[in-house]
């Protein structure tokens, strides 16, 4: 079904001198070569340098192109177009223009007349707009939402839940950022948390600490699923191939190559914030054990009715891992019971391999990057003083339906430093290339 999926990608004039517009355009091509794999063709990509940390010291068509986008001069006319920028698509499906403005973004239909500045200092909001964009995309082809193509889709990382296309004066500029962070699982969700970290106007990357912790090897799947994974890194450690990743951007890296368990106990001096993106209940039982100030999870849903589902869950707060996932440990079972792992029982799967392979998520890009945009937001508005979400729950198919609960801010007090103020965003990021 996926081979039958396509999309044109079509770019204005400011592609040439905006690292958003960049950004959002290089977050797009990773997440759908992986997903629409009738290709990705990129119309009219200007050759001028990239002046975005995702692909520093390259061309911005050569940085397209090792994404896996198909550079071309014209649309495919069977496909729909996705928009960035004051291009104009000649295609005769269904478009999306991608918006953005301060902590907020998502697309509009193409023609739509309520459009954002696009203009955002932290460069999360693009890259949302174009994980929006795939998702809507997704649900035009696979036709299981009747408004996909012909609706907003977005979010506000600031007020989630919130109108996002609504000017919101409530928004801070932003001023600090995280320093020293623990990342637990570089599957999908902690690949995107990696990107997303990258994009960020750190002043000089080295002074951010970044532990990775994962025990797993790349696998033919992650390809896939997960935004830093290709096939050629297929056997090696995943931390590794993270680190080198975050490394040639500047970052300072420090691995942890065992299971995380309640064996796992964080000591003084190492990060006291992690951010989780592990798949099963028995690993997110220990996130409370292991000595973090603040622990900030993220899941995804399980199967084909679910996955495109998110929740986000912040320790220590109301509820405990064991409240939210102790009586889920035994809901492989129930999947177990299904007719597909019936035959893989009769094919000769042991025990063991049915129960992991019936616990897992299923994996979608874009969805992970929206999540782990809301793990990072979560940082970044504690940070400026901001509500703290203690849990929260949402759907790639509706941005705009959140339920949460929040709490009254407290103070940050997990390390940080002050971003560069420079005289315009894009001279700032041009800078972004000094420290890669």
């Amino acid at each position: 079904m996926l081979e039958s999926f396509g999309l044109n990608v079509v770019l204005g004039d400011e592609l040439a001198s905006s690292s958003e517009h960049q950004a959002a355009l290089l977050t797009l091509v990773n997440l759908c070569r992986r997903t629409f794999l009738g290709g990705v063709q990129v119309v009219n990509v200007p050759d001028v340098p990239s002046i975005t940390a995702l692909a520093p010291g390259r061309r911005l068509i050569d940085a397209v192109i090792e994404l896996g986008g198909l550079v071309s001069a014209e649309e495919n006319p069977k496909w729909p177009a996705a928009i960035i920028g004051s291009a104009r698509s000649s295609s005769a499906g269904p478009g999306w223009r991608l918006t953005w403005e301060g902590w907020r973004g998502g697309v509009v239909p193409r023609g739509y007349d309520d459009c954002l500045a696009d203009e955002s200092e932290s460069c999360l909001a693009p890259a949302l707009a174009a994980a929006a964009c795939a998702g809507e995309a997704f649900a035009y082809y696979a036709g299981d939402h009747a408004l996909a193509g012909r609706r907003p889709s977005g979010m506000s990382l600031w007020k989630p839940g919130s109108d996002w296309l609504a000017p919101d004066p409530s928004e801070p500029a932003l001023a600090f950022l995280p320093s020293r962070l623990w990342i637990i699982g570089l599957g999908n969700l902690g690949q995107a948390f990696a990107w997303l970290l990258a994009l960020l106007p750190y002043s000089v990357a080295g002074e951010v600490e970044l532990v990775l912790h994962d025990f797993d090897v790349v696998g033919k799947s992650n390809d896939s699923t997960s935004l830093l994974s290709r096939t050629r890194d297929v056997g090696e450690k995943k931390t590794r191939m993270v680190a080198r990743w975050l490394e040639e951007r500047g970052f300072h890296t420090v691995l942890e190559e065992r299971r995380f368990g309640s064996h796992t106990n964080r000591v003084d001096g190492e990060p006291g914030v992690a951010l989780c993106g592990v798949d099963n209940a028995n690993t997110r039982l220990s996130l409370d054990r292991a000595g973090f100030d603040l622990v900030v999870e993220a899941g995804l849903g399980a199967g084909p009715d679910a996955f495109r589902s998110i929740s986000m869950h912040t320790f220590p707060g109301p509820r405990t891992p064991r409240d939210i996932w102790g009586r889920h440990e035994s809901n492989a079972d129930v999947r177990r019971s299904m007719p597909a792992y019936d035959a893989l029982k009769q094919a000769g799967m042991d025990e063991c391999g049915l129960t992991r392979l019936a616990s897992r998520s299923v994996g979608v890009p874009f969805v992970g990057l929206i999540a782990a945009c809301l793990v990072v937001s979560e940082l970044l508005r504690r940070l400026h003083g901001g509500v703290h979400i203690d849990q929260l729950s949402t759907s790639v198919l509706a941005l705009s339906d959140v339920e949460l609960t929040e709490r009254a801010a407290e103070p940050y007090r997990h390390g940080h430093v002050a971003i560069k103020t420079l005289e315009s965003a894009s001279t700032r990021l041009k800078c972004c290339n000094v420290f890669s």
